[in-house]
Order: C-alpha cells, then sequence, then structure tokens
C-alpha cells in the first residue's frame, strides 16, 4: 500500500552467502562485472523504504597517472576539498603533497573539468611543527589508527589501537581522553550533529558512544546476517550534509566491510538500513561532497582472468548501482574525492591514479533555457532553475522528490513521487502503489497540466506531442496539450481525456497491432518481465523500447504498434533517434557508443535477408551525444574532454571541452558547462555557455572571406546546407552579386531573401543597393547615412519608422530643411510620449503627449500622477460631448470630486450619471438641485432607498442630515421628533431634550418655508403675496393634516424650555418668577411626565408660599395613576406634613389668577421670565414666533427658546 515502508527485497542467501534477487534475470559472471553487482541490490523499481530507484549513471575514466619516487608504497590518500592539495602518505614515513593546477580562464572558456596537470610535488621531511603539550602523541606504547573532525571543524577524536581515544578543539587543547578497557580500536566518526560517536573495533563491532565518552549501545549490522568467519572494518564515512541531501530523510552513514557487505543508514539506529554486497575486497570508501554518491575501492576476482582486478564501485545512497572503474595495478590502497566531486584520487602500489567523474545531471534544454536541478542544506526539496539563457532571467521552483527532468522544443517535464496527501479526483485511477507525476512545464517553470501516473517512471523521452514514461515492465504514453491548442469544446472535455484515448499504457511483452487497443490499465505495471526495459527514446512517429538481454523494440507514433524487433550485443543505457528516425544511437553500460540503421536490408549469416543494420562505428568512453536536428548525418560525441563531430560517420578533428550539450542545429552547437554553474547555482553565468561552428561552417567562411564566392559556391555546392548557402548568400550580398545571392537564397528556401534581391534588382542607384544592403545586414547607422549623403531624408525616416527609433525620427523631422509631416510629429512626439510613460516617467511623457494632441494618454498621465488641476484644465479645453469627458469624468468621481465630475458630465450631456455621481459621493444638496433642474423624478426613490439603508443601521442622525441636505425638510423633522421623543423617554438632561425639540422645529419651519416658496413659484405673476401665502398653507395642510408635529412644532420645545427655565429661577431665588413659569407647565402633561411637573409646581409653590396653589398641586399628584400606591403614600404623608402648619390659601390670589385660569384668550407669555405679555410693545422672533418682554430683549443677543439671533 502507499505510504508504508517496504522491506528491503533480498531474496535467500545463495551457495556463496549472498542474497539473491526475485524477479531478477541472473546474468552469467562472464557478461561482466557490471552485470555481477547490478544483481546484488534493490531493482525492483523501488528502494528498501519505497522510493523509485532512477536509472542515473555516472561515467568515469582515468586521466593521469603520477609514480611515487623510489617505488614506494602508498598506503593512505587525502584531497583538500578548499585548497586542492593532495596528501599522501607511504611506506618508510613517506609524505608527500600534489595539487593540480586550477582553472585557467581559458580552460574556464573552452569548459574543461578538472584539468590534470600537477601545479605542486614536494615531499615534505624533518617537521619541526608539533602539537599543543597536551596533544602530543608520546604513548609509545601503541599507535593512532583514525581520526576524525567533527562537522564544524571544531573538533578531532584521535583513536589509538589499545583503546585509548583523545578529543581535542581545533587549537590544540585536549577536552577529554579515555582508555577503552578490552578493545582494539581501528575507526572513529562523528555524527552530523557532533552528540555521538562511532568506534570501529577490530573484531568488526562498531560502539556508539556520546561526545563525552559514555558507552550507548552496540550497533546492529544487518548487512552480515549469513556470514560466518572473521570480518574487519574497512570504512566508516559520515556524511554531514554541508550541500545538503539529494531527499528528505536521505542515508548518509556508510559502513563498509573487508568482504565486501555494506550497510547505508539515516542515523546511527536505523533499524532498516540500505544494505549492499559489493562482491569484492573492499579497502576504503568515501562520500562525494554531496553525499549523492558512495565510492567502494577495493577488488575482486574475475573469472576471465587469473589475478585480481583493482575496482572502484559506485553507489547512490539507496543503494543504486552507479557504475564500476577499472584500475590497474597489484593492489589498491585508499581513494579519495576532489572538492567539487569531478575526480577521484586512487592510490594503487606506488602510483596515484586520477579519474574524472562525468555526472548524470538532473537537468534539460528547452526553448533557449537551461534547466537545472540541484540540493540546498536549508531545503529538504530539490530546487529546479530555469534559466533563459537570452535574456539572463532565472526563475526558480522547488520540488520534492524530484525523479528526472526532460525537454522537447519549448516544455519540460518534471517527473516526482506525488505527495501522499494529494486529494485525487473523482474515479481517477485504482492505486496500486506509490503515485507518480508526471508535470509539463513552460520553459519559465509554469505548471500547465500534471498527469498523476501509478507507474514508476525511470525512463521519460517526450515528443512535440507525446510523453512516454517507462517502468522496467511497461510503459504509459501521453498525448500532452498545451494552452494554445486547446479550444473551448476541449477545455470542457479535459476530465474525460483518459476515455478518448490521450493516454495509454501498454506490456513491455505486449505486441500492440497499431489501432486504438491500449487502454489505462495499471494492472501492466505490476506484471513482471524475464527481460526488463532499460532505455527508451521516440521521435514525432518512432519509439525505440531497448531491454536488457539487448532486444530493441520499434514502435510506430501516434498509433503504437510494434514494427520490428532488432537484436544487439549491449545492454542500452542511453538511446537517440536522428531526425529523419532512419538511424538510432545507443550508448551502453560501459560508455561504448554504436549506430543502428533501422531501415537497411541486408542478408544475414544464414542468407536470409533482415531489416536493421549494425553500423562498423564504434566509439568508446562516450558520455553524451546529440544528433544535428536538422541533418540526418550529423551528430555530436562526448569522449571524455573531447567533442567529436560526425558527418557519415567520418569525424572532424576533437574540440576541447566538458560541456554537456544543449543544441545541434545550423551547424552550431550549444554546450552548457554545468560543472561550472553547479559550484555556484543560484548565479548562473552567460559564460558557460558556449556555441561551436562545425568544420564545414568555418571552412566555407573562410573560402569566402580569402578566395572568393565562386570557390565557396562550388565548396557549399558538395557540402550542401541551409546555413552554408544563408552565409553564401548574405556574402554574395555584401558584394552586391545578385545572381549569386538569389540562387543561394533559393537553395535554403529564404522566401524573403528572394524578395529582397528582386527588391535590390529594380533598384538603379549603387548607393541606394549599398544603403539596402547594410540596413538588411543591421548597420543601420551606416544605412542612415548613406541615405542622408543621397539627400533622401525620406527613406532615413522609413528607416528608423520601421526600427521603433522615434527619437531618432523625430530629430531628423526637425533637422530637415523642408516642412515636416504635421501627422507623422504627431506620430513621433505620441511614440515618445508612449515610451517614458511605459517606463513610469510620465511628467516627461506629458511634454510630447501635449504636442501629439494626444487627450487620452494625457488625461492618464494626469490621473496618474495625481494632477487633478491639469485634469480639470484638459476637461475645460475638451468641446462638448467629446468622447472623452465621461472616462475624465470617471476619473474625478474615484477619486471622490463631486464638482469637477459633475461638470464634465454635463458638459458630455450626462446629467443621469451626473445625479449618479451626487448621490454616490453624497452630495445630496447637489442631486437634488440636478434633479430638479433636468424634471429627473427619480431622485425621491434614490433618497429613500439611501435613508433606509442608514435608518437599518441605526444610523438616525446621518439620515435626517441626508434628507435636510436633499431639503426633504418634513422626513427629517419626524425622524428628529422620534430621537427627542425616545431622549425624553429616556428621562436624560432635559437641556438635550430641548435642544433636540428645537432642531426639530426648526426643519419644520424650513418645511413651512419651502411649501411657502414652491407656491409663491407657482402663482407668480398671478395674485398677491398673501393669496401665494394662503395656497402654500392649504397645500402643507393636505399635506400634513395627521401629524401633531407641524400643527405646533414648538410645542415640545417650550415644555422643556418652561421646565428648565422655571428650575433656574427657583435655584436663582426668584420663587415668585418660578412659581408663574411652573404654572405654565400643566398645559404639557403630554411631553413631560405630570409627576415632575407637579412636583416642581409644589415645589415652587410651597418657596413662593403660595400654599392653595400647592394643595392643588399635591391633590394632583396623590390622584396619578401612573404612581404606587407607597408613593401616593409618601405624597399623602409629606401633605399632611406641610398643611398642618401652614393654612393651603394663596396671599397674593390676585397676581395668580390670570395663570391658574389660562383657557382661552390668555396672554401671551415671555419666554425669557416665563410671565404674561401685559404691554402692547413686545419683541417676537422672526423663527419660532415666540414673544419677550421689551424691557427683557435688551439682555439677550439670541432668542431664549431658538436661540436665533435678535435682529
Amino acid at each position: 500500500m502507499r505510504g508504508q515502508r517496504r522491506k528491503c527485497p533480498f531474496g535467500a542467501p545463495d551457495a556463496t552467502g549472498r542474497q539473491r534477487l526475485p524477479g531478477r534475470r541472473e546474468l552469467p559472471r562472464a557478461a561482466g562485472t557490471r552485470d555481477l553487482q547490478l544483481r546484488r541490490f534493490p531493482v525492483a523499481g523501488f528502494d528498501c523504504w519505497g522510493r523509485p530507484l532512477g536509472v542515473s549513471r555516472m561515467f568515469f575514466y582515468l586521466s593521469k597517472k603520477v609514480a611515487m619516487s623510489n617505488n614506494v608504497k602508498l598506503k593512505c590518500i587525502s584531497w583538500n576539498k578548499d585548497q586542492g592539495f593532495i596528501a599522501c602518505g607511504g611506506d618508510d614515513g613517506l609524505l608527500r603533497v600534489l595539487k593540480l593546477e586550477t582553472q585557467t580562464d581559458d580552460t574556464k572558456l573552452r569548459g574543461l573539468a578538472a584539468p590534470s596537470n600537477l601545479s605542486m610535488n614536494q615531499t615534505l621531511e624533518g617537521h619541526s611543527g608539533s602539537w599543543y603539550e597536551e596533544m602530543i602523541n608520546n604513548r609509545n606504547k601503541s599507535v593512532v589508527r583514525s581520526m576524525s573532525w567533527n562537522a564544524d571543524g571544531q573538533k578531532i577524536c584521535i583513536v589509538y589501537e589499545d583503546g585509548a581515544v583523545i578529543v581535542g578543539s581545533v587549537d590544540g587543547n585536549r577536552i577529554w581522553g579515555k582508555d577503552l578497557k578490552g578493545v582494539q580500536l581501528c575507526h572513529v566518526a562523528w555524527s552530523a550533529d557532533s552528540k555521538a560517536l562511532l568506534f570501529g573495533m577490530a573484531n568488526g563491532e562498531i560502539h556508539i558512544y556520546d561526545n563525552q565518552g559514555n558507552f550507548m549501545v552496540k550497533m546492529k549490522m544487518n548487512c552480515l546476517v549469513n556470514v560466518t568467519g572473521a570480518v574487519s572494518i574497512a570504512g566508516i564515512h559520515w556524511y554531514h550534509g554541508t550541500e545538503g541531501y539529494v531527499e528528505p530523510d536521505c542515508p548518509c552513514l556508510a559502513i563498509c566491510f573487508d568482504n565486501g557487505r555494506c550497510q547505508i543508514m539515516r542515523h546511527e539506529n536505523d533499524q532498516n538500513p540500505v544494505l549492499i554486497d559489493t562482491g569484492m575486497y573492499v579497502v576504503s570508501i568515501q562520500w562525494n561532497h554531496t553525499g549523492s554518491v558512495l565510492a567502494v575501492a577495493g577488488s575482486q576476482k574475475v573469472i576471465t582472468q587469473d589475478k585480481d582486478v583493482n575496482t572502484v564501485q559506485f553507489y547512490t545512497p539507496f543503494g543504486e548501482h552507479l557504475g564500476t572503474l577499472m584500475v590497474p595495478g597489484k593492489q589498491m590502497s585508499a581513494l579519495s574525492w576532489e572538492g567539487g566531486g569531478l575526480k577521484i584520487a586512487l592510490t594503487v602500489d606506488s602510483f596515484i591514479y586520477f579519474a574524472n567523474i562525468r555526472p548524470d545531471y538532473k537537468w534539460g534544454y528547452c526553448s533557449n533555457t537551461v534547466v537545472y536541478a540541484y540540493t540546498r542544506r536549508d531545503r529538504p526539496e530539490y530546487c529546479v532553475t530555469f534559466w533563459d539563457t537570452k535574456n539572463n532571467d532565472k526563475y526558480v521552483k522547488y520540488v520534492k522528490s524530484l525523479i528526472s527532468i526532460t525537454t522537447c522544443g519549448d516544455f519540460c517535464i518534471l517527473a516526482t513521487k506525488a505527495d501522499e496527501n494529494h486529494p485525487q479526483e473523482e474515479n481517477e485511477m485504482e492505486t496500486f502503489g506509490a503515485m507518480f507525476v508526471l508535470v509539463l512545464c513552460n520553459s519559465i517553470g509554469t505548471p500547465l497540466d500534471p498527469k498523476y501516473i501509478d507507474l514508476v517512471p525511470l525512463f521519460v523521452t517526450m515528443t512535440k506531442t507525446h510523453v512516454i514514461a517507462a517502468s522496467k515492465e511497461a510503459f504509459y504514453i501521453w498525448q500532452y496539450r498545451v494552452a494554445k491548442k486547446l479550444t473551448a469544446l476541449e477545455i470542457n472535455q479535459i476530465t474525460r481525456s483518459r476515455k478518448e484515448g490521450r493516454e495509454r499504457i501498454y506490456h513491455v511483452d505486449d505486441t500492440p497491432s497499431g489501432s486504438l487497443d491500449g487502454v489505462l490499465d495499471y494492472s501492466k505495471a505490476i506484471q513482471g518481465t524475464r527481460d526488463p526495459i532499460c532505455a527508451i527514446t521516440a521521435s514525432d512517429k518512432t519509439l525505440i523500447v531497448s531491454r536488457e538481454s539487448g532486444t530493441f523494440q520499434r514502435y510506430s507514433l501516434p498509433n503504437v504498434g510494434l514494427i520490428q524487433k532488432y537484436s544487439l550485443n549491449c545492454q542500452a543505457y542511453q538511446l537517440s533517434l536522428n531526425c529523419n528516425s532512419s538511424r538510432l544511437a545507443v550508448i551502453d553500460i560501459l560508455g561504448v557508443l554504436t549506430f543502428f540503421d533501422l531501415d537497411a536490408r541486408v542478408t544475414d549469416s544464414t542468407g536470409q535477408q533482415v531489416v536493421g543494420e549494425l553500423l562498423k562505428l564504434e566509439r568508446k568512453d562516450v558520455w553524451d551525444m546529440k544528433w544535428a536536428k536538422d541533418n540526418p548525418d550529423l551528430f555530436a560525441v562526448m569522449e571524455k574532454t573531447r567533442m567529436y563531430v560526425f558527418r557519415n560517420l567520418d569525424p572532424e578533428e576533437p574540440i576541447q571541452t566538458s560541456g554537456y550539450i544543449c543544441n545541434f542545429e545550423d551547424l552550431e552547437i550549444k554546450s552548457v558547462l554545468l560543472d561550472e554553474i553547479l559550484k555556484n547555482p543560484e548565479y548562473p553565468n552567460k559564460d558557460y555557455i558556449i556555441n561551436f561552428e562545425i568544420r564545414s561552417l568555418r571552412d566555407s567562411r573562410a573560402l569566402i572571406e580569402k578566395v572568393g564566392i565562386e570557390d565557396a559556391s562550388q565548396f557549399i555546392e558538395d557540402n550542401p546546407h541551409p546555413r552554408l548557402w544563408r552565409l553564401l548568400a548574405e556574402a554574395a550580398l555584401q558584394k552586391l552579386d545578385l545572381h549569386t545571392a538569389e540562387q543561394a537564397f533559393v537553395r535554403c528556401k529564404d522566401y524573403q531573401g528572394i524578395k529582397f534581391v528582386k527588391r535590390l534588382g529594380n533598384l538603379q542607384s549603387e548607393p541606394m543597393k549599398q544603403a539596402e544592403v547594410a540596413a538588411y545586414f543591421g548597420r543601420f547607422e551606416e544605412a542612415e547615412r548613406m541615405y542622408l549623403d543621397m539627400d533622401r531624408r525620406d527613406l532615413a525616416i522609413s528607416l528608423r519608422l520601421k526600427l521603433g527609433d522615434w527619437f531618432r525620427v523625430l530629430q531628423l523631422l526637425k533637422t530637415g530643411s523642408g516642412d515636416a509631416d504635421d501627422s507623422l510629429l504627431e506620430q513621433a512626439h505620441n511614440a515618445i510620449g508612449d515610451y517614458f510613460a511605459d517606463r513610469q516617467k510620465r511628467l516627461n511623457a506629458i511634454q510630447y503627449y501635449v504636442q501629439g494632441r494626444n487627450q487620452e494618454r494625457l488625461a492618464e498621465c494626469y490621473y496618474m500622477l495625481e494632477d487633478y488641476v491639469g485634469l480639470e484644465n484638459l476637461a475645460s479645453s475638451l468641446p462638448e460631448n467629446h468622447k472623452l469627458l465621461p472616462e475624465i469624468a470617471q476619473m474625478f468621481v474615484r477619486v471622490g470630486m463631486c464638482e469637477q465630475a459633475v461638470t464634465a458630465f454635463l458638459k458630455c450631456n450626462q446629467p443621469k450619471a451626473a445625479v449618479d455621481t451626487c448621490v454616490h459621493l453624497n452630495q445630496w444638496n447637489k442631486a437634488v438641485e440636478l434633479a430638479k433642474s433636468h424634471n429627473m423624478k427619480e431622485i425621491g426613490s434614490l433618497l429613500a432607498r439611501y435613508a433606509s439603508h442608514l435608518l437599518e443601521k441605526n444610523k438616525i442622525l446621518d439620515a435626517i442630515e441626508l434628507y435636510r441636505k436633499a431639503n426633504y425638510f418634513y422626513d427629517a423633522a419626524k425622524l428628529m421628533f422620534k430621537i427627542a421623543d425616545e431622549e425624553a423617554k429616556k428621562r436624560t438632561k432635559p437641556l438635550r431634550v430641548k435642544k433636540l425639540y428645537v432642531l426639530s422645529a426648526l426643519l419644520i419651519e424650513q418645511y413651512h418655508e419651502q411649501i411657502k416658496n414652491a407656491q409663491r413659484g407657482k402663482v407668480k405673476g398671478k395674485s398677491s403675496e398673501a393669496t401665494s401665502a394662503l395656497a402654500g398653507l392649504l397645500e402643507e395642510e393636505v399635506l400634513s393634516t395627521s401629524s401633531r408635529f407641524t400643527d405646533n412644532a414648538w410645542r415640545g420645545a417650550e415644555a422643556y424650555h418652561f421646565f428648565i427655565l422655571a428650575q433656574r429661577q427657583l435655584y436663582e431665588g426668584y420663587v415668585d418668577t418660578a412659581l408663574k413659569t411652573a404654572l405654565h407647565l400643566r398645559d404639557y402633561e403630554d411631553i413631560i411626565p405630570a409627576v415632575e411637573i407637579y412636583s416642581l409646581l409644589a415645589l415652587c409653590a410651597c418657596a413662593s408660599r403660595a400654599f392653595g396653589t400647592c394643595s392643588k398641586a399635591f391633590i394632583k399628584l396623590e390622584s396619578l395613576e401612573t404612581l404606587s400606591s407607597e408613593q401616593k403614600q409618601q405624597y399623602e404623608d409629606l401633605a399632611l406634613e406641610i398643611f398642618t402648619k401652614h393654612t393651603p390659601k394663596d396671599n397674593r390670589k390676585s397676581e395668580l389668577d390670570g395663570l391658574l385660569e389660562g383657557g382661552e384668550g390668555k396672554l401671551p407669555t415671555c419666554v425669557a421670565t416665563g410671565s404674561p405679555i401685559t404691554e402692547y410693545q413686545f419683541w417676537m422672533c422672526s423663527v419660532c414666533k415666540h414673544c419677550v418682554l421689551a424691557q427683557e430683549i435688551n439682555n439677550y443677543n439670541f432668542c431664549p427658546l431658538c436661540h436665533s439671533a435678535v435682529g
């Protein structure tokens, strides 16, 4: 099941004690050492933990041999990772330091990886330096067996054979020391976090200690199960993750024994390590600088030879075998990696052998983009970089569990293991194990279409229309689509794409007929086969599948049908078809390149005619090759550090380089120096892209330059290629040999070139022809100068117009002697304005737009610069109904400038938009004014809708303000009265309630005035002012017959005014005046609660000693139904207490008679004093129509009731 850990698929041991793999074809030992090793690690598609085993391989070859003087045998070697020094030790105390010369600028340009010349070779004798006193090796009874630095280089652990252990610091001070009793030590290693130490014993055991020397546990060695006899440890190497890991939780601790058994662990307590049986006698092991390759050095017996063969085996951290390197000599003793992982040093007898490594990077090339992947220490995923080599732009994606990168055309396929938490689509597929993803990306890394498959994509290839992924047993074909090819109908049918046959799967043992018989049946992917797939390749019409037995199966595309089977005596690693699918290039696992003609018909040894012929060309030590895209007989091959170009199987002289071939087209080879890029992958350099011209192109150019066009033409006739004909055509044009140029353009099928030559033939002037040719080759300055010398300024301007060089166009237009074309001047000014606007330099753009009279872009620049004055001036300068006015108005609306927006809308005759703008910006006065002036009736509904919206949010005051601004005073007054009534019920401050009632009454007064003015306007000129006022009153009466506040709007304000005034007079000591004022409150019981009115009246009467009035007030209080019995009893008790002392009679009854009687015909009341007005002269407020005594008004600047100014 997906997500569960798989057990390592080792089978039962054979007679030699080694495990065999189930379902794996056993190859005889005579088949070669590589095949011997391939069967001793997990290869059934997954590693021990369910990870897919890729098909990564490395190519390596011996490049240099250094001999020691006096034939001193070497014992050990170490290569400094930073400075590159190599130290080797041997018999008789030999210590020699060597250094390979570093790369020069010249070698970098040629792309030579790891040069091999020695720059230093020195024997060190008579050492004068030593450790500090505490770290001196003065233990004469034992010898040092091993030492190890921790990950950060701050501590070193030294172990002696007799069990002594010393841990010291980098400055030479001893940290601690310990004697391990009864053991013989031979190896030591630090953990990555420096918290644990591994001690290897002479008897093969490994003990784990903490960093203070305390024993923790003995390590279990799974690789020694079923092993008998004594074994010793050949090497322990723990990679500390300094360059990141190839996968999260990747094995990094390698332990190997001399009998060839090896185990690779994630940590010291890993219970499920990767187990390897190398089948050799091991002397040394070491990880490379990234922990991605483990080198195992030793020797092994080969049946075909009597002596042991020195061998280096290379493995991935998951046990996958990468290859074998054979080394001459008698006895290998040690190995060491170079710091960049591109070289390895081996000590054999008295020699040092250097081998170059060509890593199989995860990379590809598509559409001028190099795609490469690398690991980083701070990220668990692969960092996949899409580097646009043309523009030097870089796009980075992080991909988990990347398996491979495959490219073709403009697209790229990233094969990865799917996230186990990925939610699958409904009915997507049945699952048989771990899922994988093929992600189709474009050249900037944008995922276009991911496909989830249940087939391990060990091998992936792609064409312009198909992606083919293969496991060991089956291959999956997907006809992919990209967005530019999809129609709307196809987009809707994507979910049914599987049923349409766009995805099919075939078992390698099937024999498809070519009809649409392939189905998406993943059960085929788990059916075994005796002859697994080892490589695939495809072109637009052919698919080649190679199997480990040497059988090649040829299928047709797009309808998959088995056409032919071929048999070759090799196991392929890399396949490649030429551009017409007639020849197949095969690089086998030994690095041997052979070629096979797929369509040739030959007679075999039995006299039967067979299809397919193995060509005679064979090259060794090949690690890369590429067919030309436009010539089926051209291809480039990488051998060691040389690139060979072949034409019809004949090689040209080699080119020194170690670049990986990106593209071979137009007789040019583009190569990328991946070794250099991956030294600093975050900052790729254009210098690491190298273009090579093949010999025919170089020779043709030399012939043209030195001999002449005729001889060059004959050479190109003998070696035809479109690129060569194009070269000849360009040279003929330079010399105005139009006949030769036309013939050459015809041969390279360049229709545009033919038309150009025809046009040149119609020109009479030689200087004119030369100027046209100069422009054709991009020498525009020269062409312009020629045009101007011929006094053809129009042609110079036309040239610059085609180039889009508007600055030069404007310059030419202004410097000419004749009148410039006005339209062309405007076009130039506008184009330059666009140039500055696109670069956010809008101030500069405005200058040119003004001269180009481009109001649209001018308005846009003003708006973006927030120059609203300029925008307003532009709007005012435009004629009425100009098409730009609505757009400018919308710009003003967006920034809340209502007045300017309304002006613009009205200028283009859009009053409805102007009103909508006012509503949107809450300018209701303006909106009502516009609606009325343009006879628009919908303003009332808009107003009501917005007011209801405010009321729903309980924003009553906002609604009142809205109505007031819109001159809907009646509606505003209703809401204000509602608020005043609510505040009065809350028993809040009387002054606040009075203010609310005053505001309500003022709104009613404005409403009255509005009605009168409306009627006055209707009857203007027909009758007197009295008649119009009467008509207004009649209309008002009709509109508001049921509202109490329209009849007497000031009633609430009066009530609270007298209520406050009476209390103020009482507290100031004017008790008689306070009593008179309080008596007025009896008329306002509907506004102020009666209990408050009569309580105040009783208090004032008592203070004024008008006990008769006080008695009446108590009688009223005791009869109120709103009081409880307890409250009434309290009033009765208080009245009893007062009137037992005082007779309930008024002493100044005559003065209160008028006030006590009340009723109709009573005198007006002074709102300043609360007293009745008995005089004929008094002041009346023009707003509230209330009166004040003439002698009192002199003390006020404002009306005591409504607070309007005293006129």
